[in-house]
């Protein structure tokens, strides 16, 4: 069934005169590009001109599945009234903060310093030379509830700007320098060790929500690095705890509303505490992280229901958001119809029509179905008469309580999910954003090629093969620096750190997933971009942007994990474990370097900083080094490889030596394999830790004993 598509009206666009946000690609500045706000894009012209009027610029950064960015599009930015005012008193500029990353964490940053909170849309007024003297998110038309409207504003600030125009200057020139001062403070103390990864444990113990999972009380985001921690934690110290907190957390979101029952994928976060009510976009980058994780849970505690799900992440994904071209798009909105959540949403009479009396009654009690209705306007907490599936017991659970055998409840809910889910591909869908990132895809890469690996699903490792070669041929500039963005054929914006991190570590995992050496290569050529443009040669860590990208306010470096994993967080894990595949103690030093230039952040609150105790995991230790001689298509070797998949060991690289090869391409990389040979001809591993080698041995149980998997 063709999908039908929630696009603008043609008849709109028609009337409409387009600004200049129509040259763009960004689906996000597109959405905009029929406004009356005469929007400029980022660059040169827009500062030119304002500084030729004399007129402040209204900075407006948002992203294409951004609730409230539509709400204060459709209210105000297509309205003529407010875009009259508009254009009579600012140089306005629309940016889509996931093609500019840079920009985002900078202006966010000044609104959180001079109001206390952020979020987007992301509205900043500035000077002409990009000083910034009034920040907020979200503004209304008119005045409401204590939340001064755009009418009421743009007059106000007309008026400063005319009368008060020097001590704007002077304020916001006040408040450049203070952003400077508290972006760049960054103090180097004594080294990081166990008691930090400690620390981290417990603050999350303290947070945990013992209920129904998670770290928060509403909203409530999934922040899967901090399971991917936990799972380190309890394979460090076998605190049950640790992983009671990572497997409460894991079921709840799997019942909850956040969870696309239907389609499969994950929501971006819950609006409230029991994972039920999420905003529903979906983001490429929530996919591959929970991938990752209930894979990595999986592989942990042996259930199958972890492996189920990530299956179930993996065929969204490569159904609904993968490119011709092999690139993953980056997200799908929320909205359809200027509705949020209408796609997803069900009424008692809809699933009475798809379906047959014995089947409804089955939806209607393993998924909650009310009358009126169990989804709600968050605003007013009205009930809407349309229903959001949630589980609040387990299919198994169900089946016992019930008594009808769980395989056939399993069959007859997957006849069920698709018939709905047939009936809802008529629908009017989402907009998707269809940009390629190379940082989300480099996500996306590591977390499939972890899949093939566990879950020995071959399509996985393709699907991540596909991927990486399209964006080492596709998203590098001659000399071979990455950019950032695809779209429709074009490929530009300078890469940020995350980009060359992300990407390097879903390149990693390739390896390990195929023990395709030109991997390792790419991942050298990256690596020495990375270090050459972006590494703080006075105090350590990388910045977000390149030493020849336009510097905005300040060059910035970022080590907070939030809703992605920082660059600096992954870049430390990726240089070491490139530091044990190529014997080079020089990225070990790197690695060493961003833990200390960043100590002092770390040290005062750990558990935001959870990706970053991944890598310190790693650094501390036990941490291995596996060579495994032999013929990739042998039995024997095949199940040494098998076995180091099957179990939960994460803090290892894996290294594969052809045996009968008399130059094999990895020795130019890895030159201490040189010398390993396999033993009577057999699969030979090799496994070192502590800098310190153990002897060779052919036996998979062996391997296993020096790994101290039992």
């Amino acid at each position: 069934m063709k999908k039908k598509e929630n696009k603008q009206s043609e008849s709109k666009k028609i009337k409409a005169r387009p600004n200049r946000l129509i040259h763009e690609k960004s689906p996000y500045l597109l959405q905009h590009a029929y406004n009356p706000v005469d929007w400029y894009p980022w660059g040169e012209e827009a500062f030119r001109r304002a500084k030729e009027d004399n007129k402040p610029i209204f900075l407006s950064i948002g992203y294409s599945t951004c609730h409230w960015c539509h709400v204060m599009a459709h209210e105000s930015f297509e309205n003529p009234e407010v875009a009259r005012l508009m254009n009579e008193v600012f140089i306005s500029i629309k940016v889509d903060r996931e093609e500019r990353p840079d920009l985002d964490n900078i202006f966010m940053s000044v609104c959180q310093m001079m109001t206390g909170s952020g979020g987007w849309p992301l509205t900043i007024i500035m000077t002409p030379d990009k000083n910034p003297f009034f920040a907020t998110t979200y503004i209304p038309k008119k005045t409401r509830l204590g939340r001064v409207g755009l009418m009421e504003l743009i007059p106000r600030l007309k008026k400063l700007w005319k009368t008060q125009h020097n001590e704007l200057i002077s304020r916001s020139n006040q408040i450049t320098m203070a952003i400077k001062q508290q972006i760049s403070e960054y103090v180097s103390i004594e080294e990081l060790d166990e008691t930090t990864l400690k620390l981290a444990y417990a603050h999350l113990a303290m947070r945990f929500d013992n209920v129904y999972g998670g770290f928060s009380s509403a909203p409530k985001f999934p922040t899967p690095h901090n399971l991917l921690f936990l799972l380190r934690y309890w394979k460090r110290t076998g605190k049950e705890k640790a992983l009671e907190m990572v497997e409460r957390t894991l079921e709840a979101i799997q019942f909850g509303g956040i969870k696309d029952h239907i389609g499969f994928g994950f929501h971006r976060y819950s609006t409230d505490n029991r994972w039920i009510l999420p905003h529903f976009e979906k983001m490429l980058y929530d996919q591959a992280l929970l991938g990752m994780t209930y894979t990595e849970a999986y592989q942990a505690t042996g259930k199958e229901k972890y492996a189920k799900t990530a299956h179930e992440i993996f065929t969204y994904v490569l159904r609904d958001m993968t490119s011709e071209e092999g690139g993953f798009y980056s997200a799908e909105d929320a909205d359809s119809e200027g509705e949020e959540g209408k796609f997803y949403l069900w009424t008692k009479n809809e699933i009475k029509n798809v379906l047959d009396r014995e089947e409804s009654d089955l939806v209607f009690e393993i998924f909650n179905i009310e009358e009126d209705g169990n989804f709600y306007e968050e605003a007013t907490g009205k009930k809407k008469g349309k229903n959001i599936l949630h589980l609040t017991e387990s299919l198994k659970e169900f089946s016992s309580s019930r008594k009808i055998p769980e395989k056939e409840l399993q069959k007859r809910m997957e006849e069920v999910r698709k018939k709905l889910y047939n009936y809802r591909e008529g629908r009017i869908h989402p907009d998707k954003d269809d940009k390629i990132l190379t940082d989300w895809n480099g996500l996306m890469i590591a977390a499939l090629a972890k899949g093939a690996r566990t879950l020995d699903e071959r399509q996985y490792g393709e699907a991540a093969k596909r991927a990486a070669d399209f964006i080492l041929k596709n998203m590098r500039t001659s000399d071979g620096r990455l950019l950032h963005r695809y779209r429709d054929g074009q490929a530009t914006i300078q890469a940020h750190v995350d980009d060359y991190a992300f990407l390097i570590w879903g390149l990693l995992e390739l390896y390990e997933a195929n023990f395709q050496v030109g991997y390792l290569r790419a991942i050298i050529e990256l690596n020495k971009d990375l270090i050459d443009h972006y590494w703080d040669e006075d105090k350590g860590g990388f910045y977000f942007i390149a030493d020849d990208a336009e510097e905005i306010l300040v060059r910035q470096k970022s080590i907070y994990d939030g809703a992605v994993p920082s660059g600096n967080s992954v870049a430390m894990l990726d240089l070491l474990r490139l530091g044990r595949i190529t014997a080079n103690p020089d990225y070990e030093e790197k690695a060493a370097q961003i833990a200390r230039t960043f100590s002092m952040n770390i040290k005062r609150s750990p558990s935001l900083h959870t990706q970053f105790m991944v890598a310190m995991d790693f650094w501390i230790g036990p941490s291995y080094e596996i060579v495994i001689i032999g013929n990739s298509r042998a039995k024997d070797t095949k199940e040494m490889l098998e076995a180091l998949r099957k179990h939960f060991i994460p803090n290892k690289v894996v290294i594969l030596k052809a045996a009968k090869s008399k130059s094999p391409e990895i020795i130019r990389i890895a030159e201490f394999t040189k010398y390993q040979t396999s033993i009577d001809g057999k699969a030979t591993a090799y496994v070192c830790a502590d800098y310190k080698c153990k002897m060779p041995t052919t036996d998979v149980s062996k391997m296993l004993e020096l790994l101290n998997v039992k």
